[in-house]
């Protein structure tokens, strides 16, 4: 870490500290997931279309909790509702220990983000943690801020990916489907460590009621909501066209498994990982909405070329690649949202920017699940690149006049 950088940590809130360091520890476990989950349900004997669908419709469930989540925790408290996340995470995890049963792999996948990948965020409830990481941190420095959250999310996640790659070694002991379960003991472990975090976590309670805004900036607010959520319907739709199902398309196309997949997340969260931090100080002159542009458009021309290439050893590369470029603007993209309201509606914001990016996704598991069951593996990944190509397209259009003041 640079030193200036890590200064610039070290004289942050202790509140913004520990949430930094939650999403660390919760990402490990998804990390794990991304890698193991689709995986393990087609251990189970379910097919392509139906590891879509259960993967599509938790995140339509998700979007819509999400929703809710961030329309009350501004009012009832953004701590309450983490701390009700990891306890239910917690629960979640140790009963797939124990039971493979359909509901409770869909409740996962509802209510835990299972299989995923979400950096860290807290499911559903990530809109309460958005909003009051924003509590203690100055607009001109969210940019770095939650570019380095996002990158503690991306090394988690490379450690929980390693850690799934030894799944092989558990074949040994567990045959089949049952070493898997190993991975649900990981995520109960960092649902357990994060709760615990949290509750010795200062703030997190209801924002105080004050006057209400004027009617111009209600309807200003309002608007720039708006188009936040038409331009993330794309961008949407492209993530579930390509996220989800990848250690799938790769164990199709390629014949890998968790020995091979395993290291090859890690590798790409790393540098994503570190992609975020970079974007954090390039938001310092490039500003919030050029950062995303750069790295989502250099994300897309490697997002259609990587079906085409012909062994795992280059379409890793093509994958990693694009994933530091696009997914290393996550955070940039959270503190432009964030901005676009007063304190009071930061919940309500957070939760839009995801849900408005989450609900349309929802169909791309589905329609994802079944064409690789068919046996187009190429399409997927060119709709998405053409979705993300409108994406960029209005959000250098739309958002560049809702940039926060810059600070050398």
């Amino acid at each position: 870490m640079p030193p200036r950088l890590g200064r610039f940590l070290a004289s942050l809130h202790p509140a913004t500290r520990n949430l930094l360091a939650a999403r660390f520890i919760r990402s490990v476990g998804q990390g794990a997931l991304i890698v193991g989950f689709a995986l393990y349900l087609d251990r189970l004997g379910w097919s392509g279309g139906r590891i879509g669908l259960i993967l599509g419709t938790g995140s339509l469930g998700g979007g819509l909790l999400g929703l809710l989540v961030g329309v009350t925790a501004d009012r009832w408290g953004r701590r309450r509702f983490l701390l009700a996340f990891e306890a239910m995470l917690a629960g979640l995890s140790l009963l797939l220990v124990f039971t493979a049963k359909p509901a409770i792999l869909f409740g996962a996948t509802l209510l835990g983000g299972f299989g995923r990948g979400q950096a860290g965020a807290a499911g559903p409830f990530a809109p309460a943690e958005g909003a009051w990481l924003s509590e203690t941190v100055r607009p001109q420095d969210r940019g770095v801020v939650y570019s380095v959250n996002a990158g503690l999310g991306f090394f988690g996640m490379a450690l929980g990916a390693l850690l799934a790659g030894a799944i092989p070694f558990l074949w040994r002991w567990f045959p089949g489907a049952v070493a898997y379960r190993a991975l649900f003991v990981l995520s109960a472990l960092g649902a357990v460590a994060v709760f615990v975090l949290m509750a010795a976590t200062p703030g997190g309670g209801p924002v105080a009621r004050t006057a209400p805004a004027p009617a111009a900036t209600r309807r200003r607010e309002n608007r720039a909501l708006g188009l936040l959520v038409l331009t993330n319907a794309f961008n949407g739709i492209s993530m579930g066209l390509t996220m989800p199902l990848i250690a799938y398309w790769f164990a199709l196309k390629f014949g890998v498994g968790p020995g091979e997949l395993g290291p090859f997340f890690m590798v790409t969260y790393v540098l994503t990982g570190l992609a975020s931090l970079a974007t954090g100080i390039l938001t310092r002159t490039l500003g919030l909405v050029g950062t995303v542009i750069v790295g989502r458009g250099l994300g897309v021309g490697l997002l259609a070329i990587l079906p085409l290439l012909p062994t795992f050893g280059l379409a890793s590369v093509a994958y990693v690649v694009r994933s530091a470029a696009g997914r290393g603007t996550i955070g940039a993209r959270q503190a432009l949202a964030i901005g676009l309201v007063g304190d009071d509606r930061r919940g309500l914001a957070v939760s839009l920017n995801l849900a408005s990016m989450i609900l349309p996704s929802t169909v791309g598991p589905v329609i994802a699940g079944y064409l690789l069951q068919g046996g187009h593996l190429a399409l997927p990944f060119f709709l998405g690149a053409g979705l993300q190509l409108i994406y960029l397209a209005l959000y250098a259009a739309l958002f560049r006049r809702y940039e926060p003041p810059r600070e050398a």
